[in-house]
């Protein structure tokens, strides 16, 4: 990402998979910007080396604060906030809440989310959600094609 001139906003997170892409960011030269509500700045174990931490009120604070800072969306494998904001960005994209490229990207890791996708599918294939909804979220493979979709 660094290479390429794209910046990371997250949770802020030292630890874990994100504290690990933060510091390589930032190893490489990057600009990492975290975001984390205060009463998770220690269970959360704030990585305090970033360009920025932004201490902000509540959660929904975090996920408005990082949504108004990024320029994209795209989830690496995680729990259940990852999912609550892969979800979020996505409502957030059909209901052009913002002016973010679409789709909110799912990098898929040893096929991680493969999955999700086929749930999608079938929610889909339902009729609970439109194709043209169905479509916001995509899964990709590898960083180059989170890359070729911000390069638009």
């Amino acid at each position: 990402m660094a290479w390429a001139g794209v910046g990371l906003v997250y949770g802020g997170g030292g630890i874990g998979v994100m504290g690990t892409i933060a510091d390589a960011i930032l190893t490489a030269g990057g600009h990492a910007v975290g975001v984390v509500p205060a009463h998770l700045m220690e269970t959360e174990m704030a990585h305090r080396a970033l360009d920025e931490l932004l201490v902000v009120d509540s959660m929904h604070d975090r996920k408005s604060t990082m949504y108004d800072r990024s320029d994209a969306f795209c989830a690496l494998p995680g729990g259940l906030g990852t999912l609550e904001e892969l979800f979020e960005a996505a409502t957030w994209t059909k209901l052009d809440l913002h002016d973010k490229p679409k789709p909110v990207l799912l990098l898929d890791a040893n096929g991680f989310w493969a999955d999700l996708d086929c749930f999608l599918d079938k929610v889909a294939a339902t009729g609970f959600i439109k194709p043209e909804d169905r479509a916001i979220i995509s899964r990709v493979e590898t960083v180059a094609e989170v890359l070729a979709v911000l390069d638009g």
